[in-house]
């Protein structure tokens, strides 16, 4: 399960990153000749702080901020890597668990009626909460509109349009591999499109984690096993759209800036292996695709700072980026769980889908 998740992960995000690149290209974008205002300014600067602890981040410190210090700690969402840490730390007790069952089944059995116990309680929970989502995602899209600068967005409408080009191109291409697996491509779109609709408002593919586990399981028939590895672990490593087509449109726009020819073979080659290996531990929040564009930049010796340009526009482009990532963690999902020969084919094939507020809803 997790080789094959994780590997459709990353095989996505190399996609993703070819995406961004062609996308970049095709339009011609480029940083130079763009001026910056004094929000722009304040947050290059701002890029320029961070890229400091970014690059004294060692391959081994990384991997070390994936295992939990303090697991509690890490429920909290308090690290950007709390969501691997989690993760990691469920596996251990799993192991742990397994290993019980074989010696004390007497014991295990009370652990696994108060797993399913938590399990229902939590649910409900999230349940409560996605009620209150429709109200939440007016209040965000109010906020998004207010706060636009509307002559910004149209100086660099260019840059929009390839984005959600290259975002448009990558779920083709999740749609073609679900259907190389046999899902029907048309009715996989229809049952993942309300959490898409709230990754794409809310902008948090951490946030969409709970939808995207019910849309797995409740509407695609995936085992919550596997739906919850995917959902988990596509929201901190492979985004398609954060870690993998911004950083590329990014590196393509600032190249010409320091001498680099954006449309020569080595240069996209070293950009794509960057990317690909700089998409682990990226946050599944707002300013995870910023943290996945200082490394890679960074790891190209480009300018950081250039990136506070697009300050204007970020907010557009995220939406598109949040709900291409919630994509991309299902449709590993949905292929893992196919080729196991793991999904139940009722369940998708019935005329249910996952609402917002995480009930069951005919289509």
């Amino acid at each position: 399960i997790s080789a094959m998740t994780i590997g459709v992960l990353i095989f996505t995000t190399m996609i993703a990153a070819g995406a961004g690149i062609l996308m970049s290209n095709l339009f011609g974008l480029t940083a130079e000749g763009l001026t910056a205002g004094a929000a722009e300014t304040a947050r290059g600067a701002a890029l320029q702080t961070t890229l400091g602890s970014v690059e004294s981040m060692s391959f081994a410190k990384m991997v070390l901020e994936f295992i939990p210090a303090n697991p509690f700690l890490d429920m909290t969402g308090a690290r950007k890597t709390s969501t691997i840490a989690v993760v990691i730390f469920s596996i251990f007790i799993g192991l742990s668990a397994t290993g019980i069952a074989r010696k004390k089944p007497e014991i295990f059995a009370s652990f696994g009626h108060f797993m399913q116990v938590a399990h229902v309680i939590v649910m409900r929970m999230v349940t409560l909460v996605l009620r209150l989502t429709p109200y939440g995602v007016l209040a965000l899209m109010t906020k998004v509109v207010s706060g636009s600068n509307y002559a910004d967005i149209l100086n660099l409408l260019s840059f929009v349009m390839a984005s959600y080009g290259a975002i448009a191109i990558m779920f083709a291409v999740h749609l073609l591999l679900v259907s190389l697996v046999g899902i029907n491509p048309a009715r996989f779109l229809k049952k993942i499109m309300p959490v898409l609709a709230f990754a794409f408002t809310s902008r948090t593919s951490a946030g969409s984690i709970p939808m995207n586990v019910q849309t797995q399981t409740k509407a695609l028939g995936i085992p919550e096993g596997i739906a919850n590895f995917a959902a988990s672990f596509g929201s901190t490593i492979g985004q398609n759209g954060c870690a993998g087509i911004y950083p590329a449109m990014l590196a393509v726009m600032i190249a010409p800036t320091v001498g680099v020819n954006p449309m020569d073979p080595g240069f996209i080659m070293t950009l794509i292996a960057i990317i690909t290996v700089s998409s682990f531990g990226v946050a599944g929040i707002g300013g995870g695709a910023t943290f996945a564009a200082l490394i890679v930049l960074s790891a190209l010796d480009f300018p950081v700072a250039l990136a506070g340009l697009l300050i204007s526009i970020e907010p557009l482009i995220d939406m598109g980026r949040t709900a291409l990532n919630v994509s991309g963690s299902i449709t590993a999902g949905t292929v893992t769980s196919r080729l196991l020969g793991e999904t139940d084919m009722a369940v998708f094939n019935s005329e249910h889908e996952v609402c917002l507020d995480g009930e069951e809803s005919t289509i």
